[in-house]
């Protein structure tokens, strides 16, 4: 049996490495009827966030090229004003000084670990508003 999928018009950029992670996350937001794409590069994930069409960045910490940090240093910082809502989705353990900093430039914090890929699909519910 076929599921009849709805899509709701959101744009999702996931930036992730770790292939099961963004496996898991594709399918998720796919069946909760986003529209998402998967980049595992730095440098290819900030020239699509650049591009200002998604509405949410799933941005991952620790990825190959550019770190999550330094991309969201560039699409938060200067002249950029994406509309897109950022998440910081991440494993690394955070000094609570560290995480309350990152906290202030983005939309949302998650941890992995702690999260599952329907837990995710419910927490970016609030942002489809």
């Amino acid at each position: 049996m076929e599921e009849n999928i709805q899509p709701n018009g959101k744009k999702i950029l996931c930036i992730e490495d770790e292939r099961f992670i963004s496996e898991l996350y594709y399918r998720a937001l796919n069946k909760a009827g986003y529209d998402t794409t998967i980049v595992v590069d730095g440098n290819d994930a900030l020239q699509a966030a650049l591009t200002d069409t998604y509405d949410i960045i799933l941005l991952d910490i620790m990825i190959p090229s550019l770190t999550g940090f330094e991309i969201l240093k560039k699409i938060r910082g200067g002249d950029t004003h994406l509309k897109a809502k950022v998440i910081i989705t991440t494993n690394l353990e955070q000094a609570k000084e560290d995480r309350a900093e990152i906290e202030k430039q983005v939309d949302g914090y998650i941890i992995k670990a702690e999260v599952t890929p329907k837990q995710l699909v419910s927490f970016l519910e609030q942002f489809n508003q």
